[in-house]
């Protein structure tokens, strides 16, 4: 969709980027012709990925980030501008989910997920904005959930969090916009991820029940996402700020009543 320098001399910063949608979009970014920094918490998980960036023919550095640390999160700003002299893209992507009923979900369990996608989120925009308003220039693209509005039984703390992702990249959009900085959020449907997908998605009879409420009646893939979150990033989506930009093949859309129908074997829907 993108041409292949789209971003060229560009850095772009990619947290959680050792593994799923950050590894994508890592990646996808850097075939475009992006230097690449990719953060989380585990180091290990990075090493390949920067990796695979350089042999892309683009330079990377693998930062080592809990970005519910404020002070990990400025050591990784200043070790992105240390050695490439700016900030030109930040993809918050840091996350942390798992299944909980809210009566047996313990402070802890909610603290945890909170501070990783909210206040991770906050703190790598506050801290990385700061070299990208010097300039006047960059691009925040955030990453939201359609739980945010529909509420997430199950996902209480995760869907809470997204809520608040989701009303920071409006607000950010406005405040920032006269910093020359476009603030957007990508909200992905249900993905077949080496991370995520263990813990949401556990047994082929899991993954049918989710399918069978999309009505593309498949998951999303990583690489499609990359794609679109390139595009967000891109001066091609220069006048989409504040914009809340949903991918899930219709998966949070009301089914209908044909839908219910069909599975109770009352009707058919006509194909």
């Amino acid at each position: 969709m993108l041409p292949k320098d789209t971003f060229a001399g560009r850095v772009a910063v990619i947290t959680g980027g050792g593994t799923g949608l950050g590894k994508s979009i890592a990646l996808e970014l850097a075939r475009l012709g992006a230097d690449v920094v990719v953060t989380s918490r585990d180091l290990a998980h990075l090493e390949p990925v920067a990796a695979e960036i350089r042999a892309l023919g683009r330079r990377s550095l693998a930062v080592q980030c809990d970005v519910r640390d404020v002070d990990a999160v400025r050591s990784a700003v200043r070790a992105t501008t240390d050695a490439f002299g700016k900030v030109d893209v930040l993809v918050n992507n840091a996350a942390g989910n798992f299944v909980c009923p809210a009566e047996a979900m313990s402070a802890n369990a909610w603290r945890a997920v909170l501070g990783i996608v909210l206040d991770g989120t906050f703190y790598c925009s506050r801290f990385f904005g700061e070299p990208m308003i010097a300039r006047k220039s960059g691009v925040i693209l955030n990453v939201g959930a359609t739980y945010a509005w529909t509420g997430g039984p199950g996902t209480m703390h995760s869907a809470c969090a997204k809520a608040g992702v989701h009303t920071m990249t409006k607000t950010l959009a406005v405040e920032w916009a006269r910093f020359g900085i476009r603030v957007n959020c990508l909200v992905p449907g249900p993905l077949m991820t080496e991370g995520a997908s263990s813990k949401l998605f556990p047994t082929p009879e899991v993954q049918k029940l989710v399918t069978d409420q999309v009505p593309l009646r498949r998951f999303g893939t990583p690489e499609e996402m990359a794609t679109l979150a390139a595009f967000l990033c891109s001066d091609d989506a220069a006048y989409v700020t504040g914009e809340i930009f949903t991918a899930d093949g219709g998966a949070w859309l009301n089914a209908g009543y044909l839908e219910m129908l069909a599975k109770m074997q009352a009707v058919q829907i006509p194909k």
